[in-house]
């Protein structure tokens, strides 16, 4: 089993190590691939060192059995036919071809089997907020259908890759040493001591694009006609998104019910017991494969509706930990694999 990283010396890149690692995922061989600045930079895997190569259009994936793709969604549709050409399957953690028909868009705990059927050999990785909301609506779904979500998102500085975390770190350490922030380069506005009701550019409708891919992804990961309706805001914390979600269910459910479908779920973690102020929090939630949930409770403008709590790690769980869950999953089930 040959495994590549391209896009190695991203955070998702540098997650993907993490967590192969940690997992203990059955590989024989790893490639590193990144852009002309970050090759040649070398990083250890199992006590071993990795030079990163150059990316370019050759055959360097022909001998590649996965390939995981985290170096943005321009790269992965220039260097797909290249990686894919010889058999290598593509998990790809960018927006270029999430909503393609021949391309499943998976989130094991909701979807798994979609990654059977991949004709052109490439998987999608869906956006991070889709995939932490609907690890939690899975289990709400089976219980009954879900008609319309609304949900405001709070994601941290994580969500724009490493340089914006540390531009959100500068600008505090300005604040605190010149009293105003001079570095704003990776978000529209200065994030320190502030919120920005905006991720990703506007589109037509003035939703931004990040709030039409949770529009869009979750009815195709659900297999649904649900409809969703996005806020989507960076806050800033360093690590780890959180949504408040309201949603709408063709029958009434009781909280109790939701409680026990949500405590016994695949990548869920229940945090709930409000009256003793114990609910999920990002800083908790940093650095762990669960998505928490919590804040459930019987919504008072809807007969129909609940309203929930609910805050994962970007970076794992939201990219690098759902694309290798993809990929055990391929192992266990593809024998083409084998």
């Amino acid at each position: 089993m040959r495994v590549a990283i391209v896009g190695a010396s991203g955070a998702v890149g540098q997650e993907f190590l993490r967590i192969l690692a940690q997992r203990n995922f059955p590989l024989d061989d790893l490639v590193l691939f990144g852009s002309e600045r970050s090759a040649g930079r070398k990083y250890t895997f199992r006590g071993k060192e990795y030079e990163v190569k150059l990316l370019q259009h050759n055959d360097d994936f022909k001998d590649i059995d996965i390939a995981f793709t985290s170096a943005g969604a321009g790269t992965s549709k220039e260097f797909a036919e290249d990686i894919t050409k010889y058999g290598c399957v593509m998990i790809d953690n960018s927006s270029a071809f999430r909503m393609d028909e021949d391309v499943p868009l998976v989130v094991p705990e909701c979807n798994a089997e979609d990654a059977l059927k991949r004709p052109r050999g490439i998987i999608a990785n869906p956006n991070c907020t889709t995939i932490l909301m609907v690890v939690v609506l899975e289990p709400i779904e089976k219980l009954s259908h879900i008609r319309r979500i609304r949900v405001s998102s709070y994601q941290s500085a994580s969500g724009a890759g490493a340089a914006a975390m540390a531009e959100l770190e500068q600008q505090y350490r300005e604040i605190v040493e010149t009293g105003e922030v001079k570095t704003v380069e990776k978000f529209p506005h200065q994030l320190a001591y502030n919120v920005i009701p905006q991720i990703d550019k506007m589109t037509e409708n003035d939703y931004t694009k990040e709030e039409m891919k949770m529009f869009n992804e979750t009815r195709k990961i659900l297999h649904s006609d649900v409809r969703t309706s996005a806020t989507c805001v960076r806050v800033s914390s360093l690590r780890s998104h959180s949504e408040s979600v309201w949603l709408e269910t063709e029958k009434p459910l009781e909280v109790a019910d939701i409680r026990k479908a949500l405590e016994g779920a695949p990548g869920v973690n229940l945090v709930d017991d409000p009256q003793n102020y114990v609910y999920p929090m990002p800083i908790e939630s940093a650095g762990k494969d669960d998505v928490y949930v919590g804040r459930i409770r019987k919504d008072l403008a809807e007969d129909n509706g609940i309203t929930l709590w609910l805050t994962g790690d970007q970076i794992r769980k939201g990219a690098a930990l759902n694309a290798v869950q993809i990929a055990e999953y391929l192992l266990e089930k593809d024998e083409t694999l084998r």
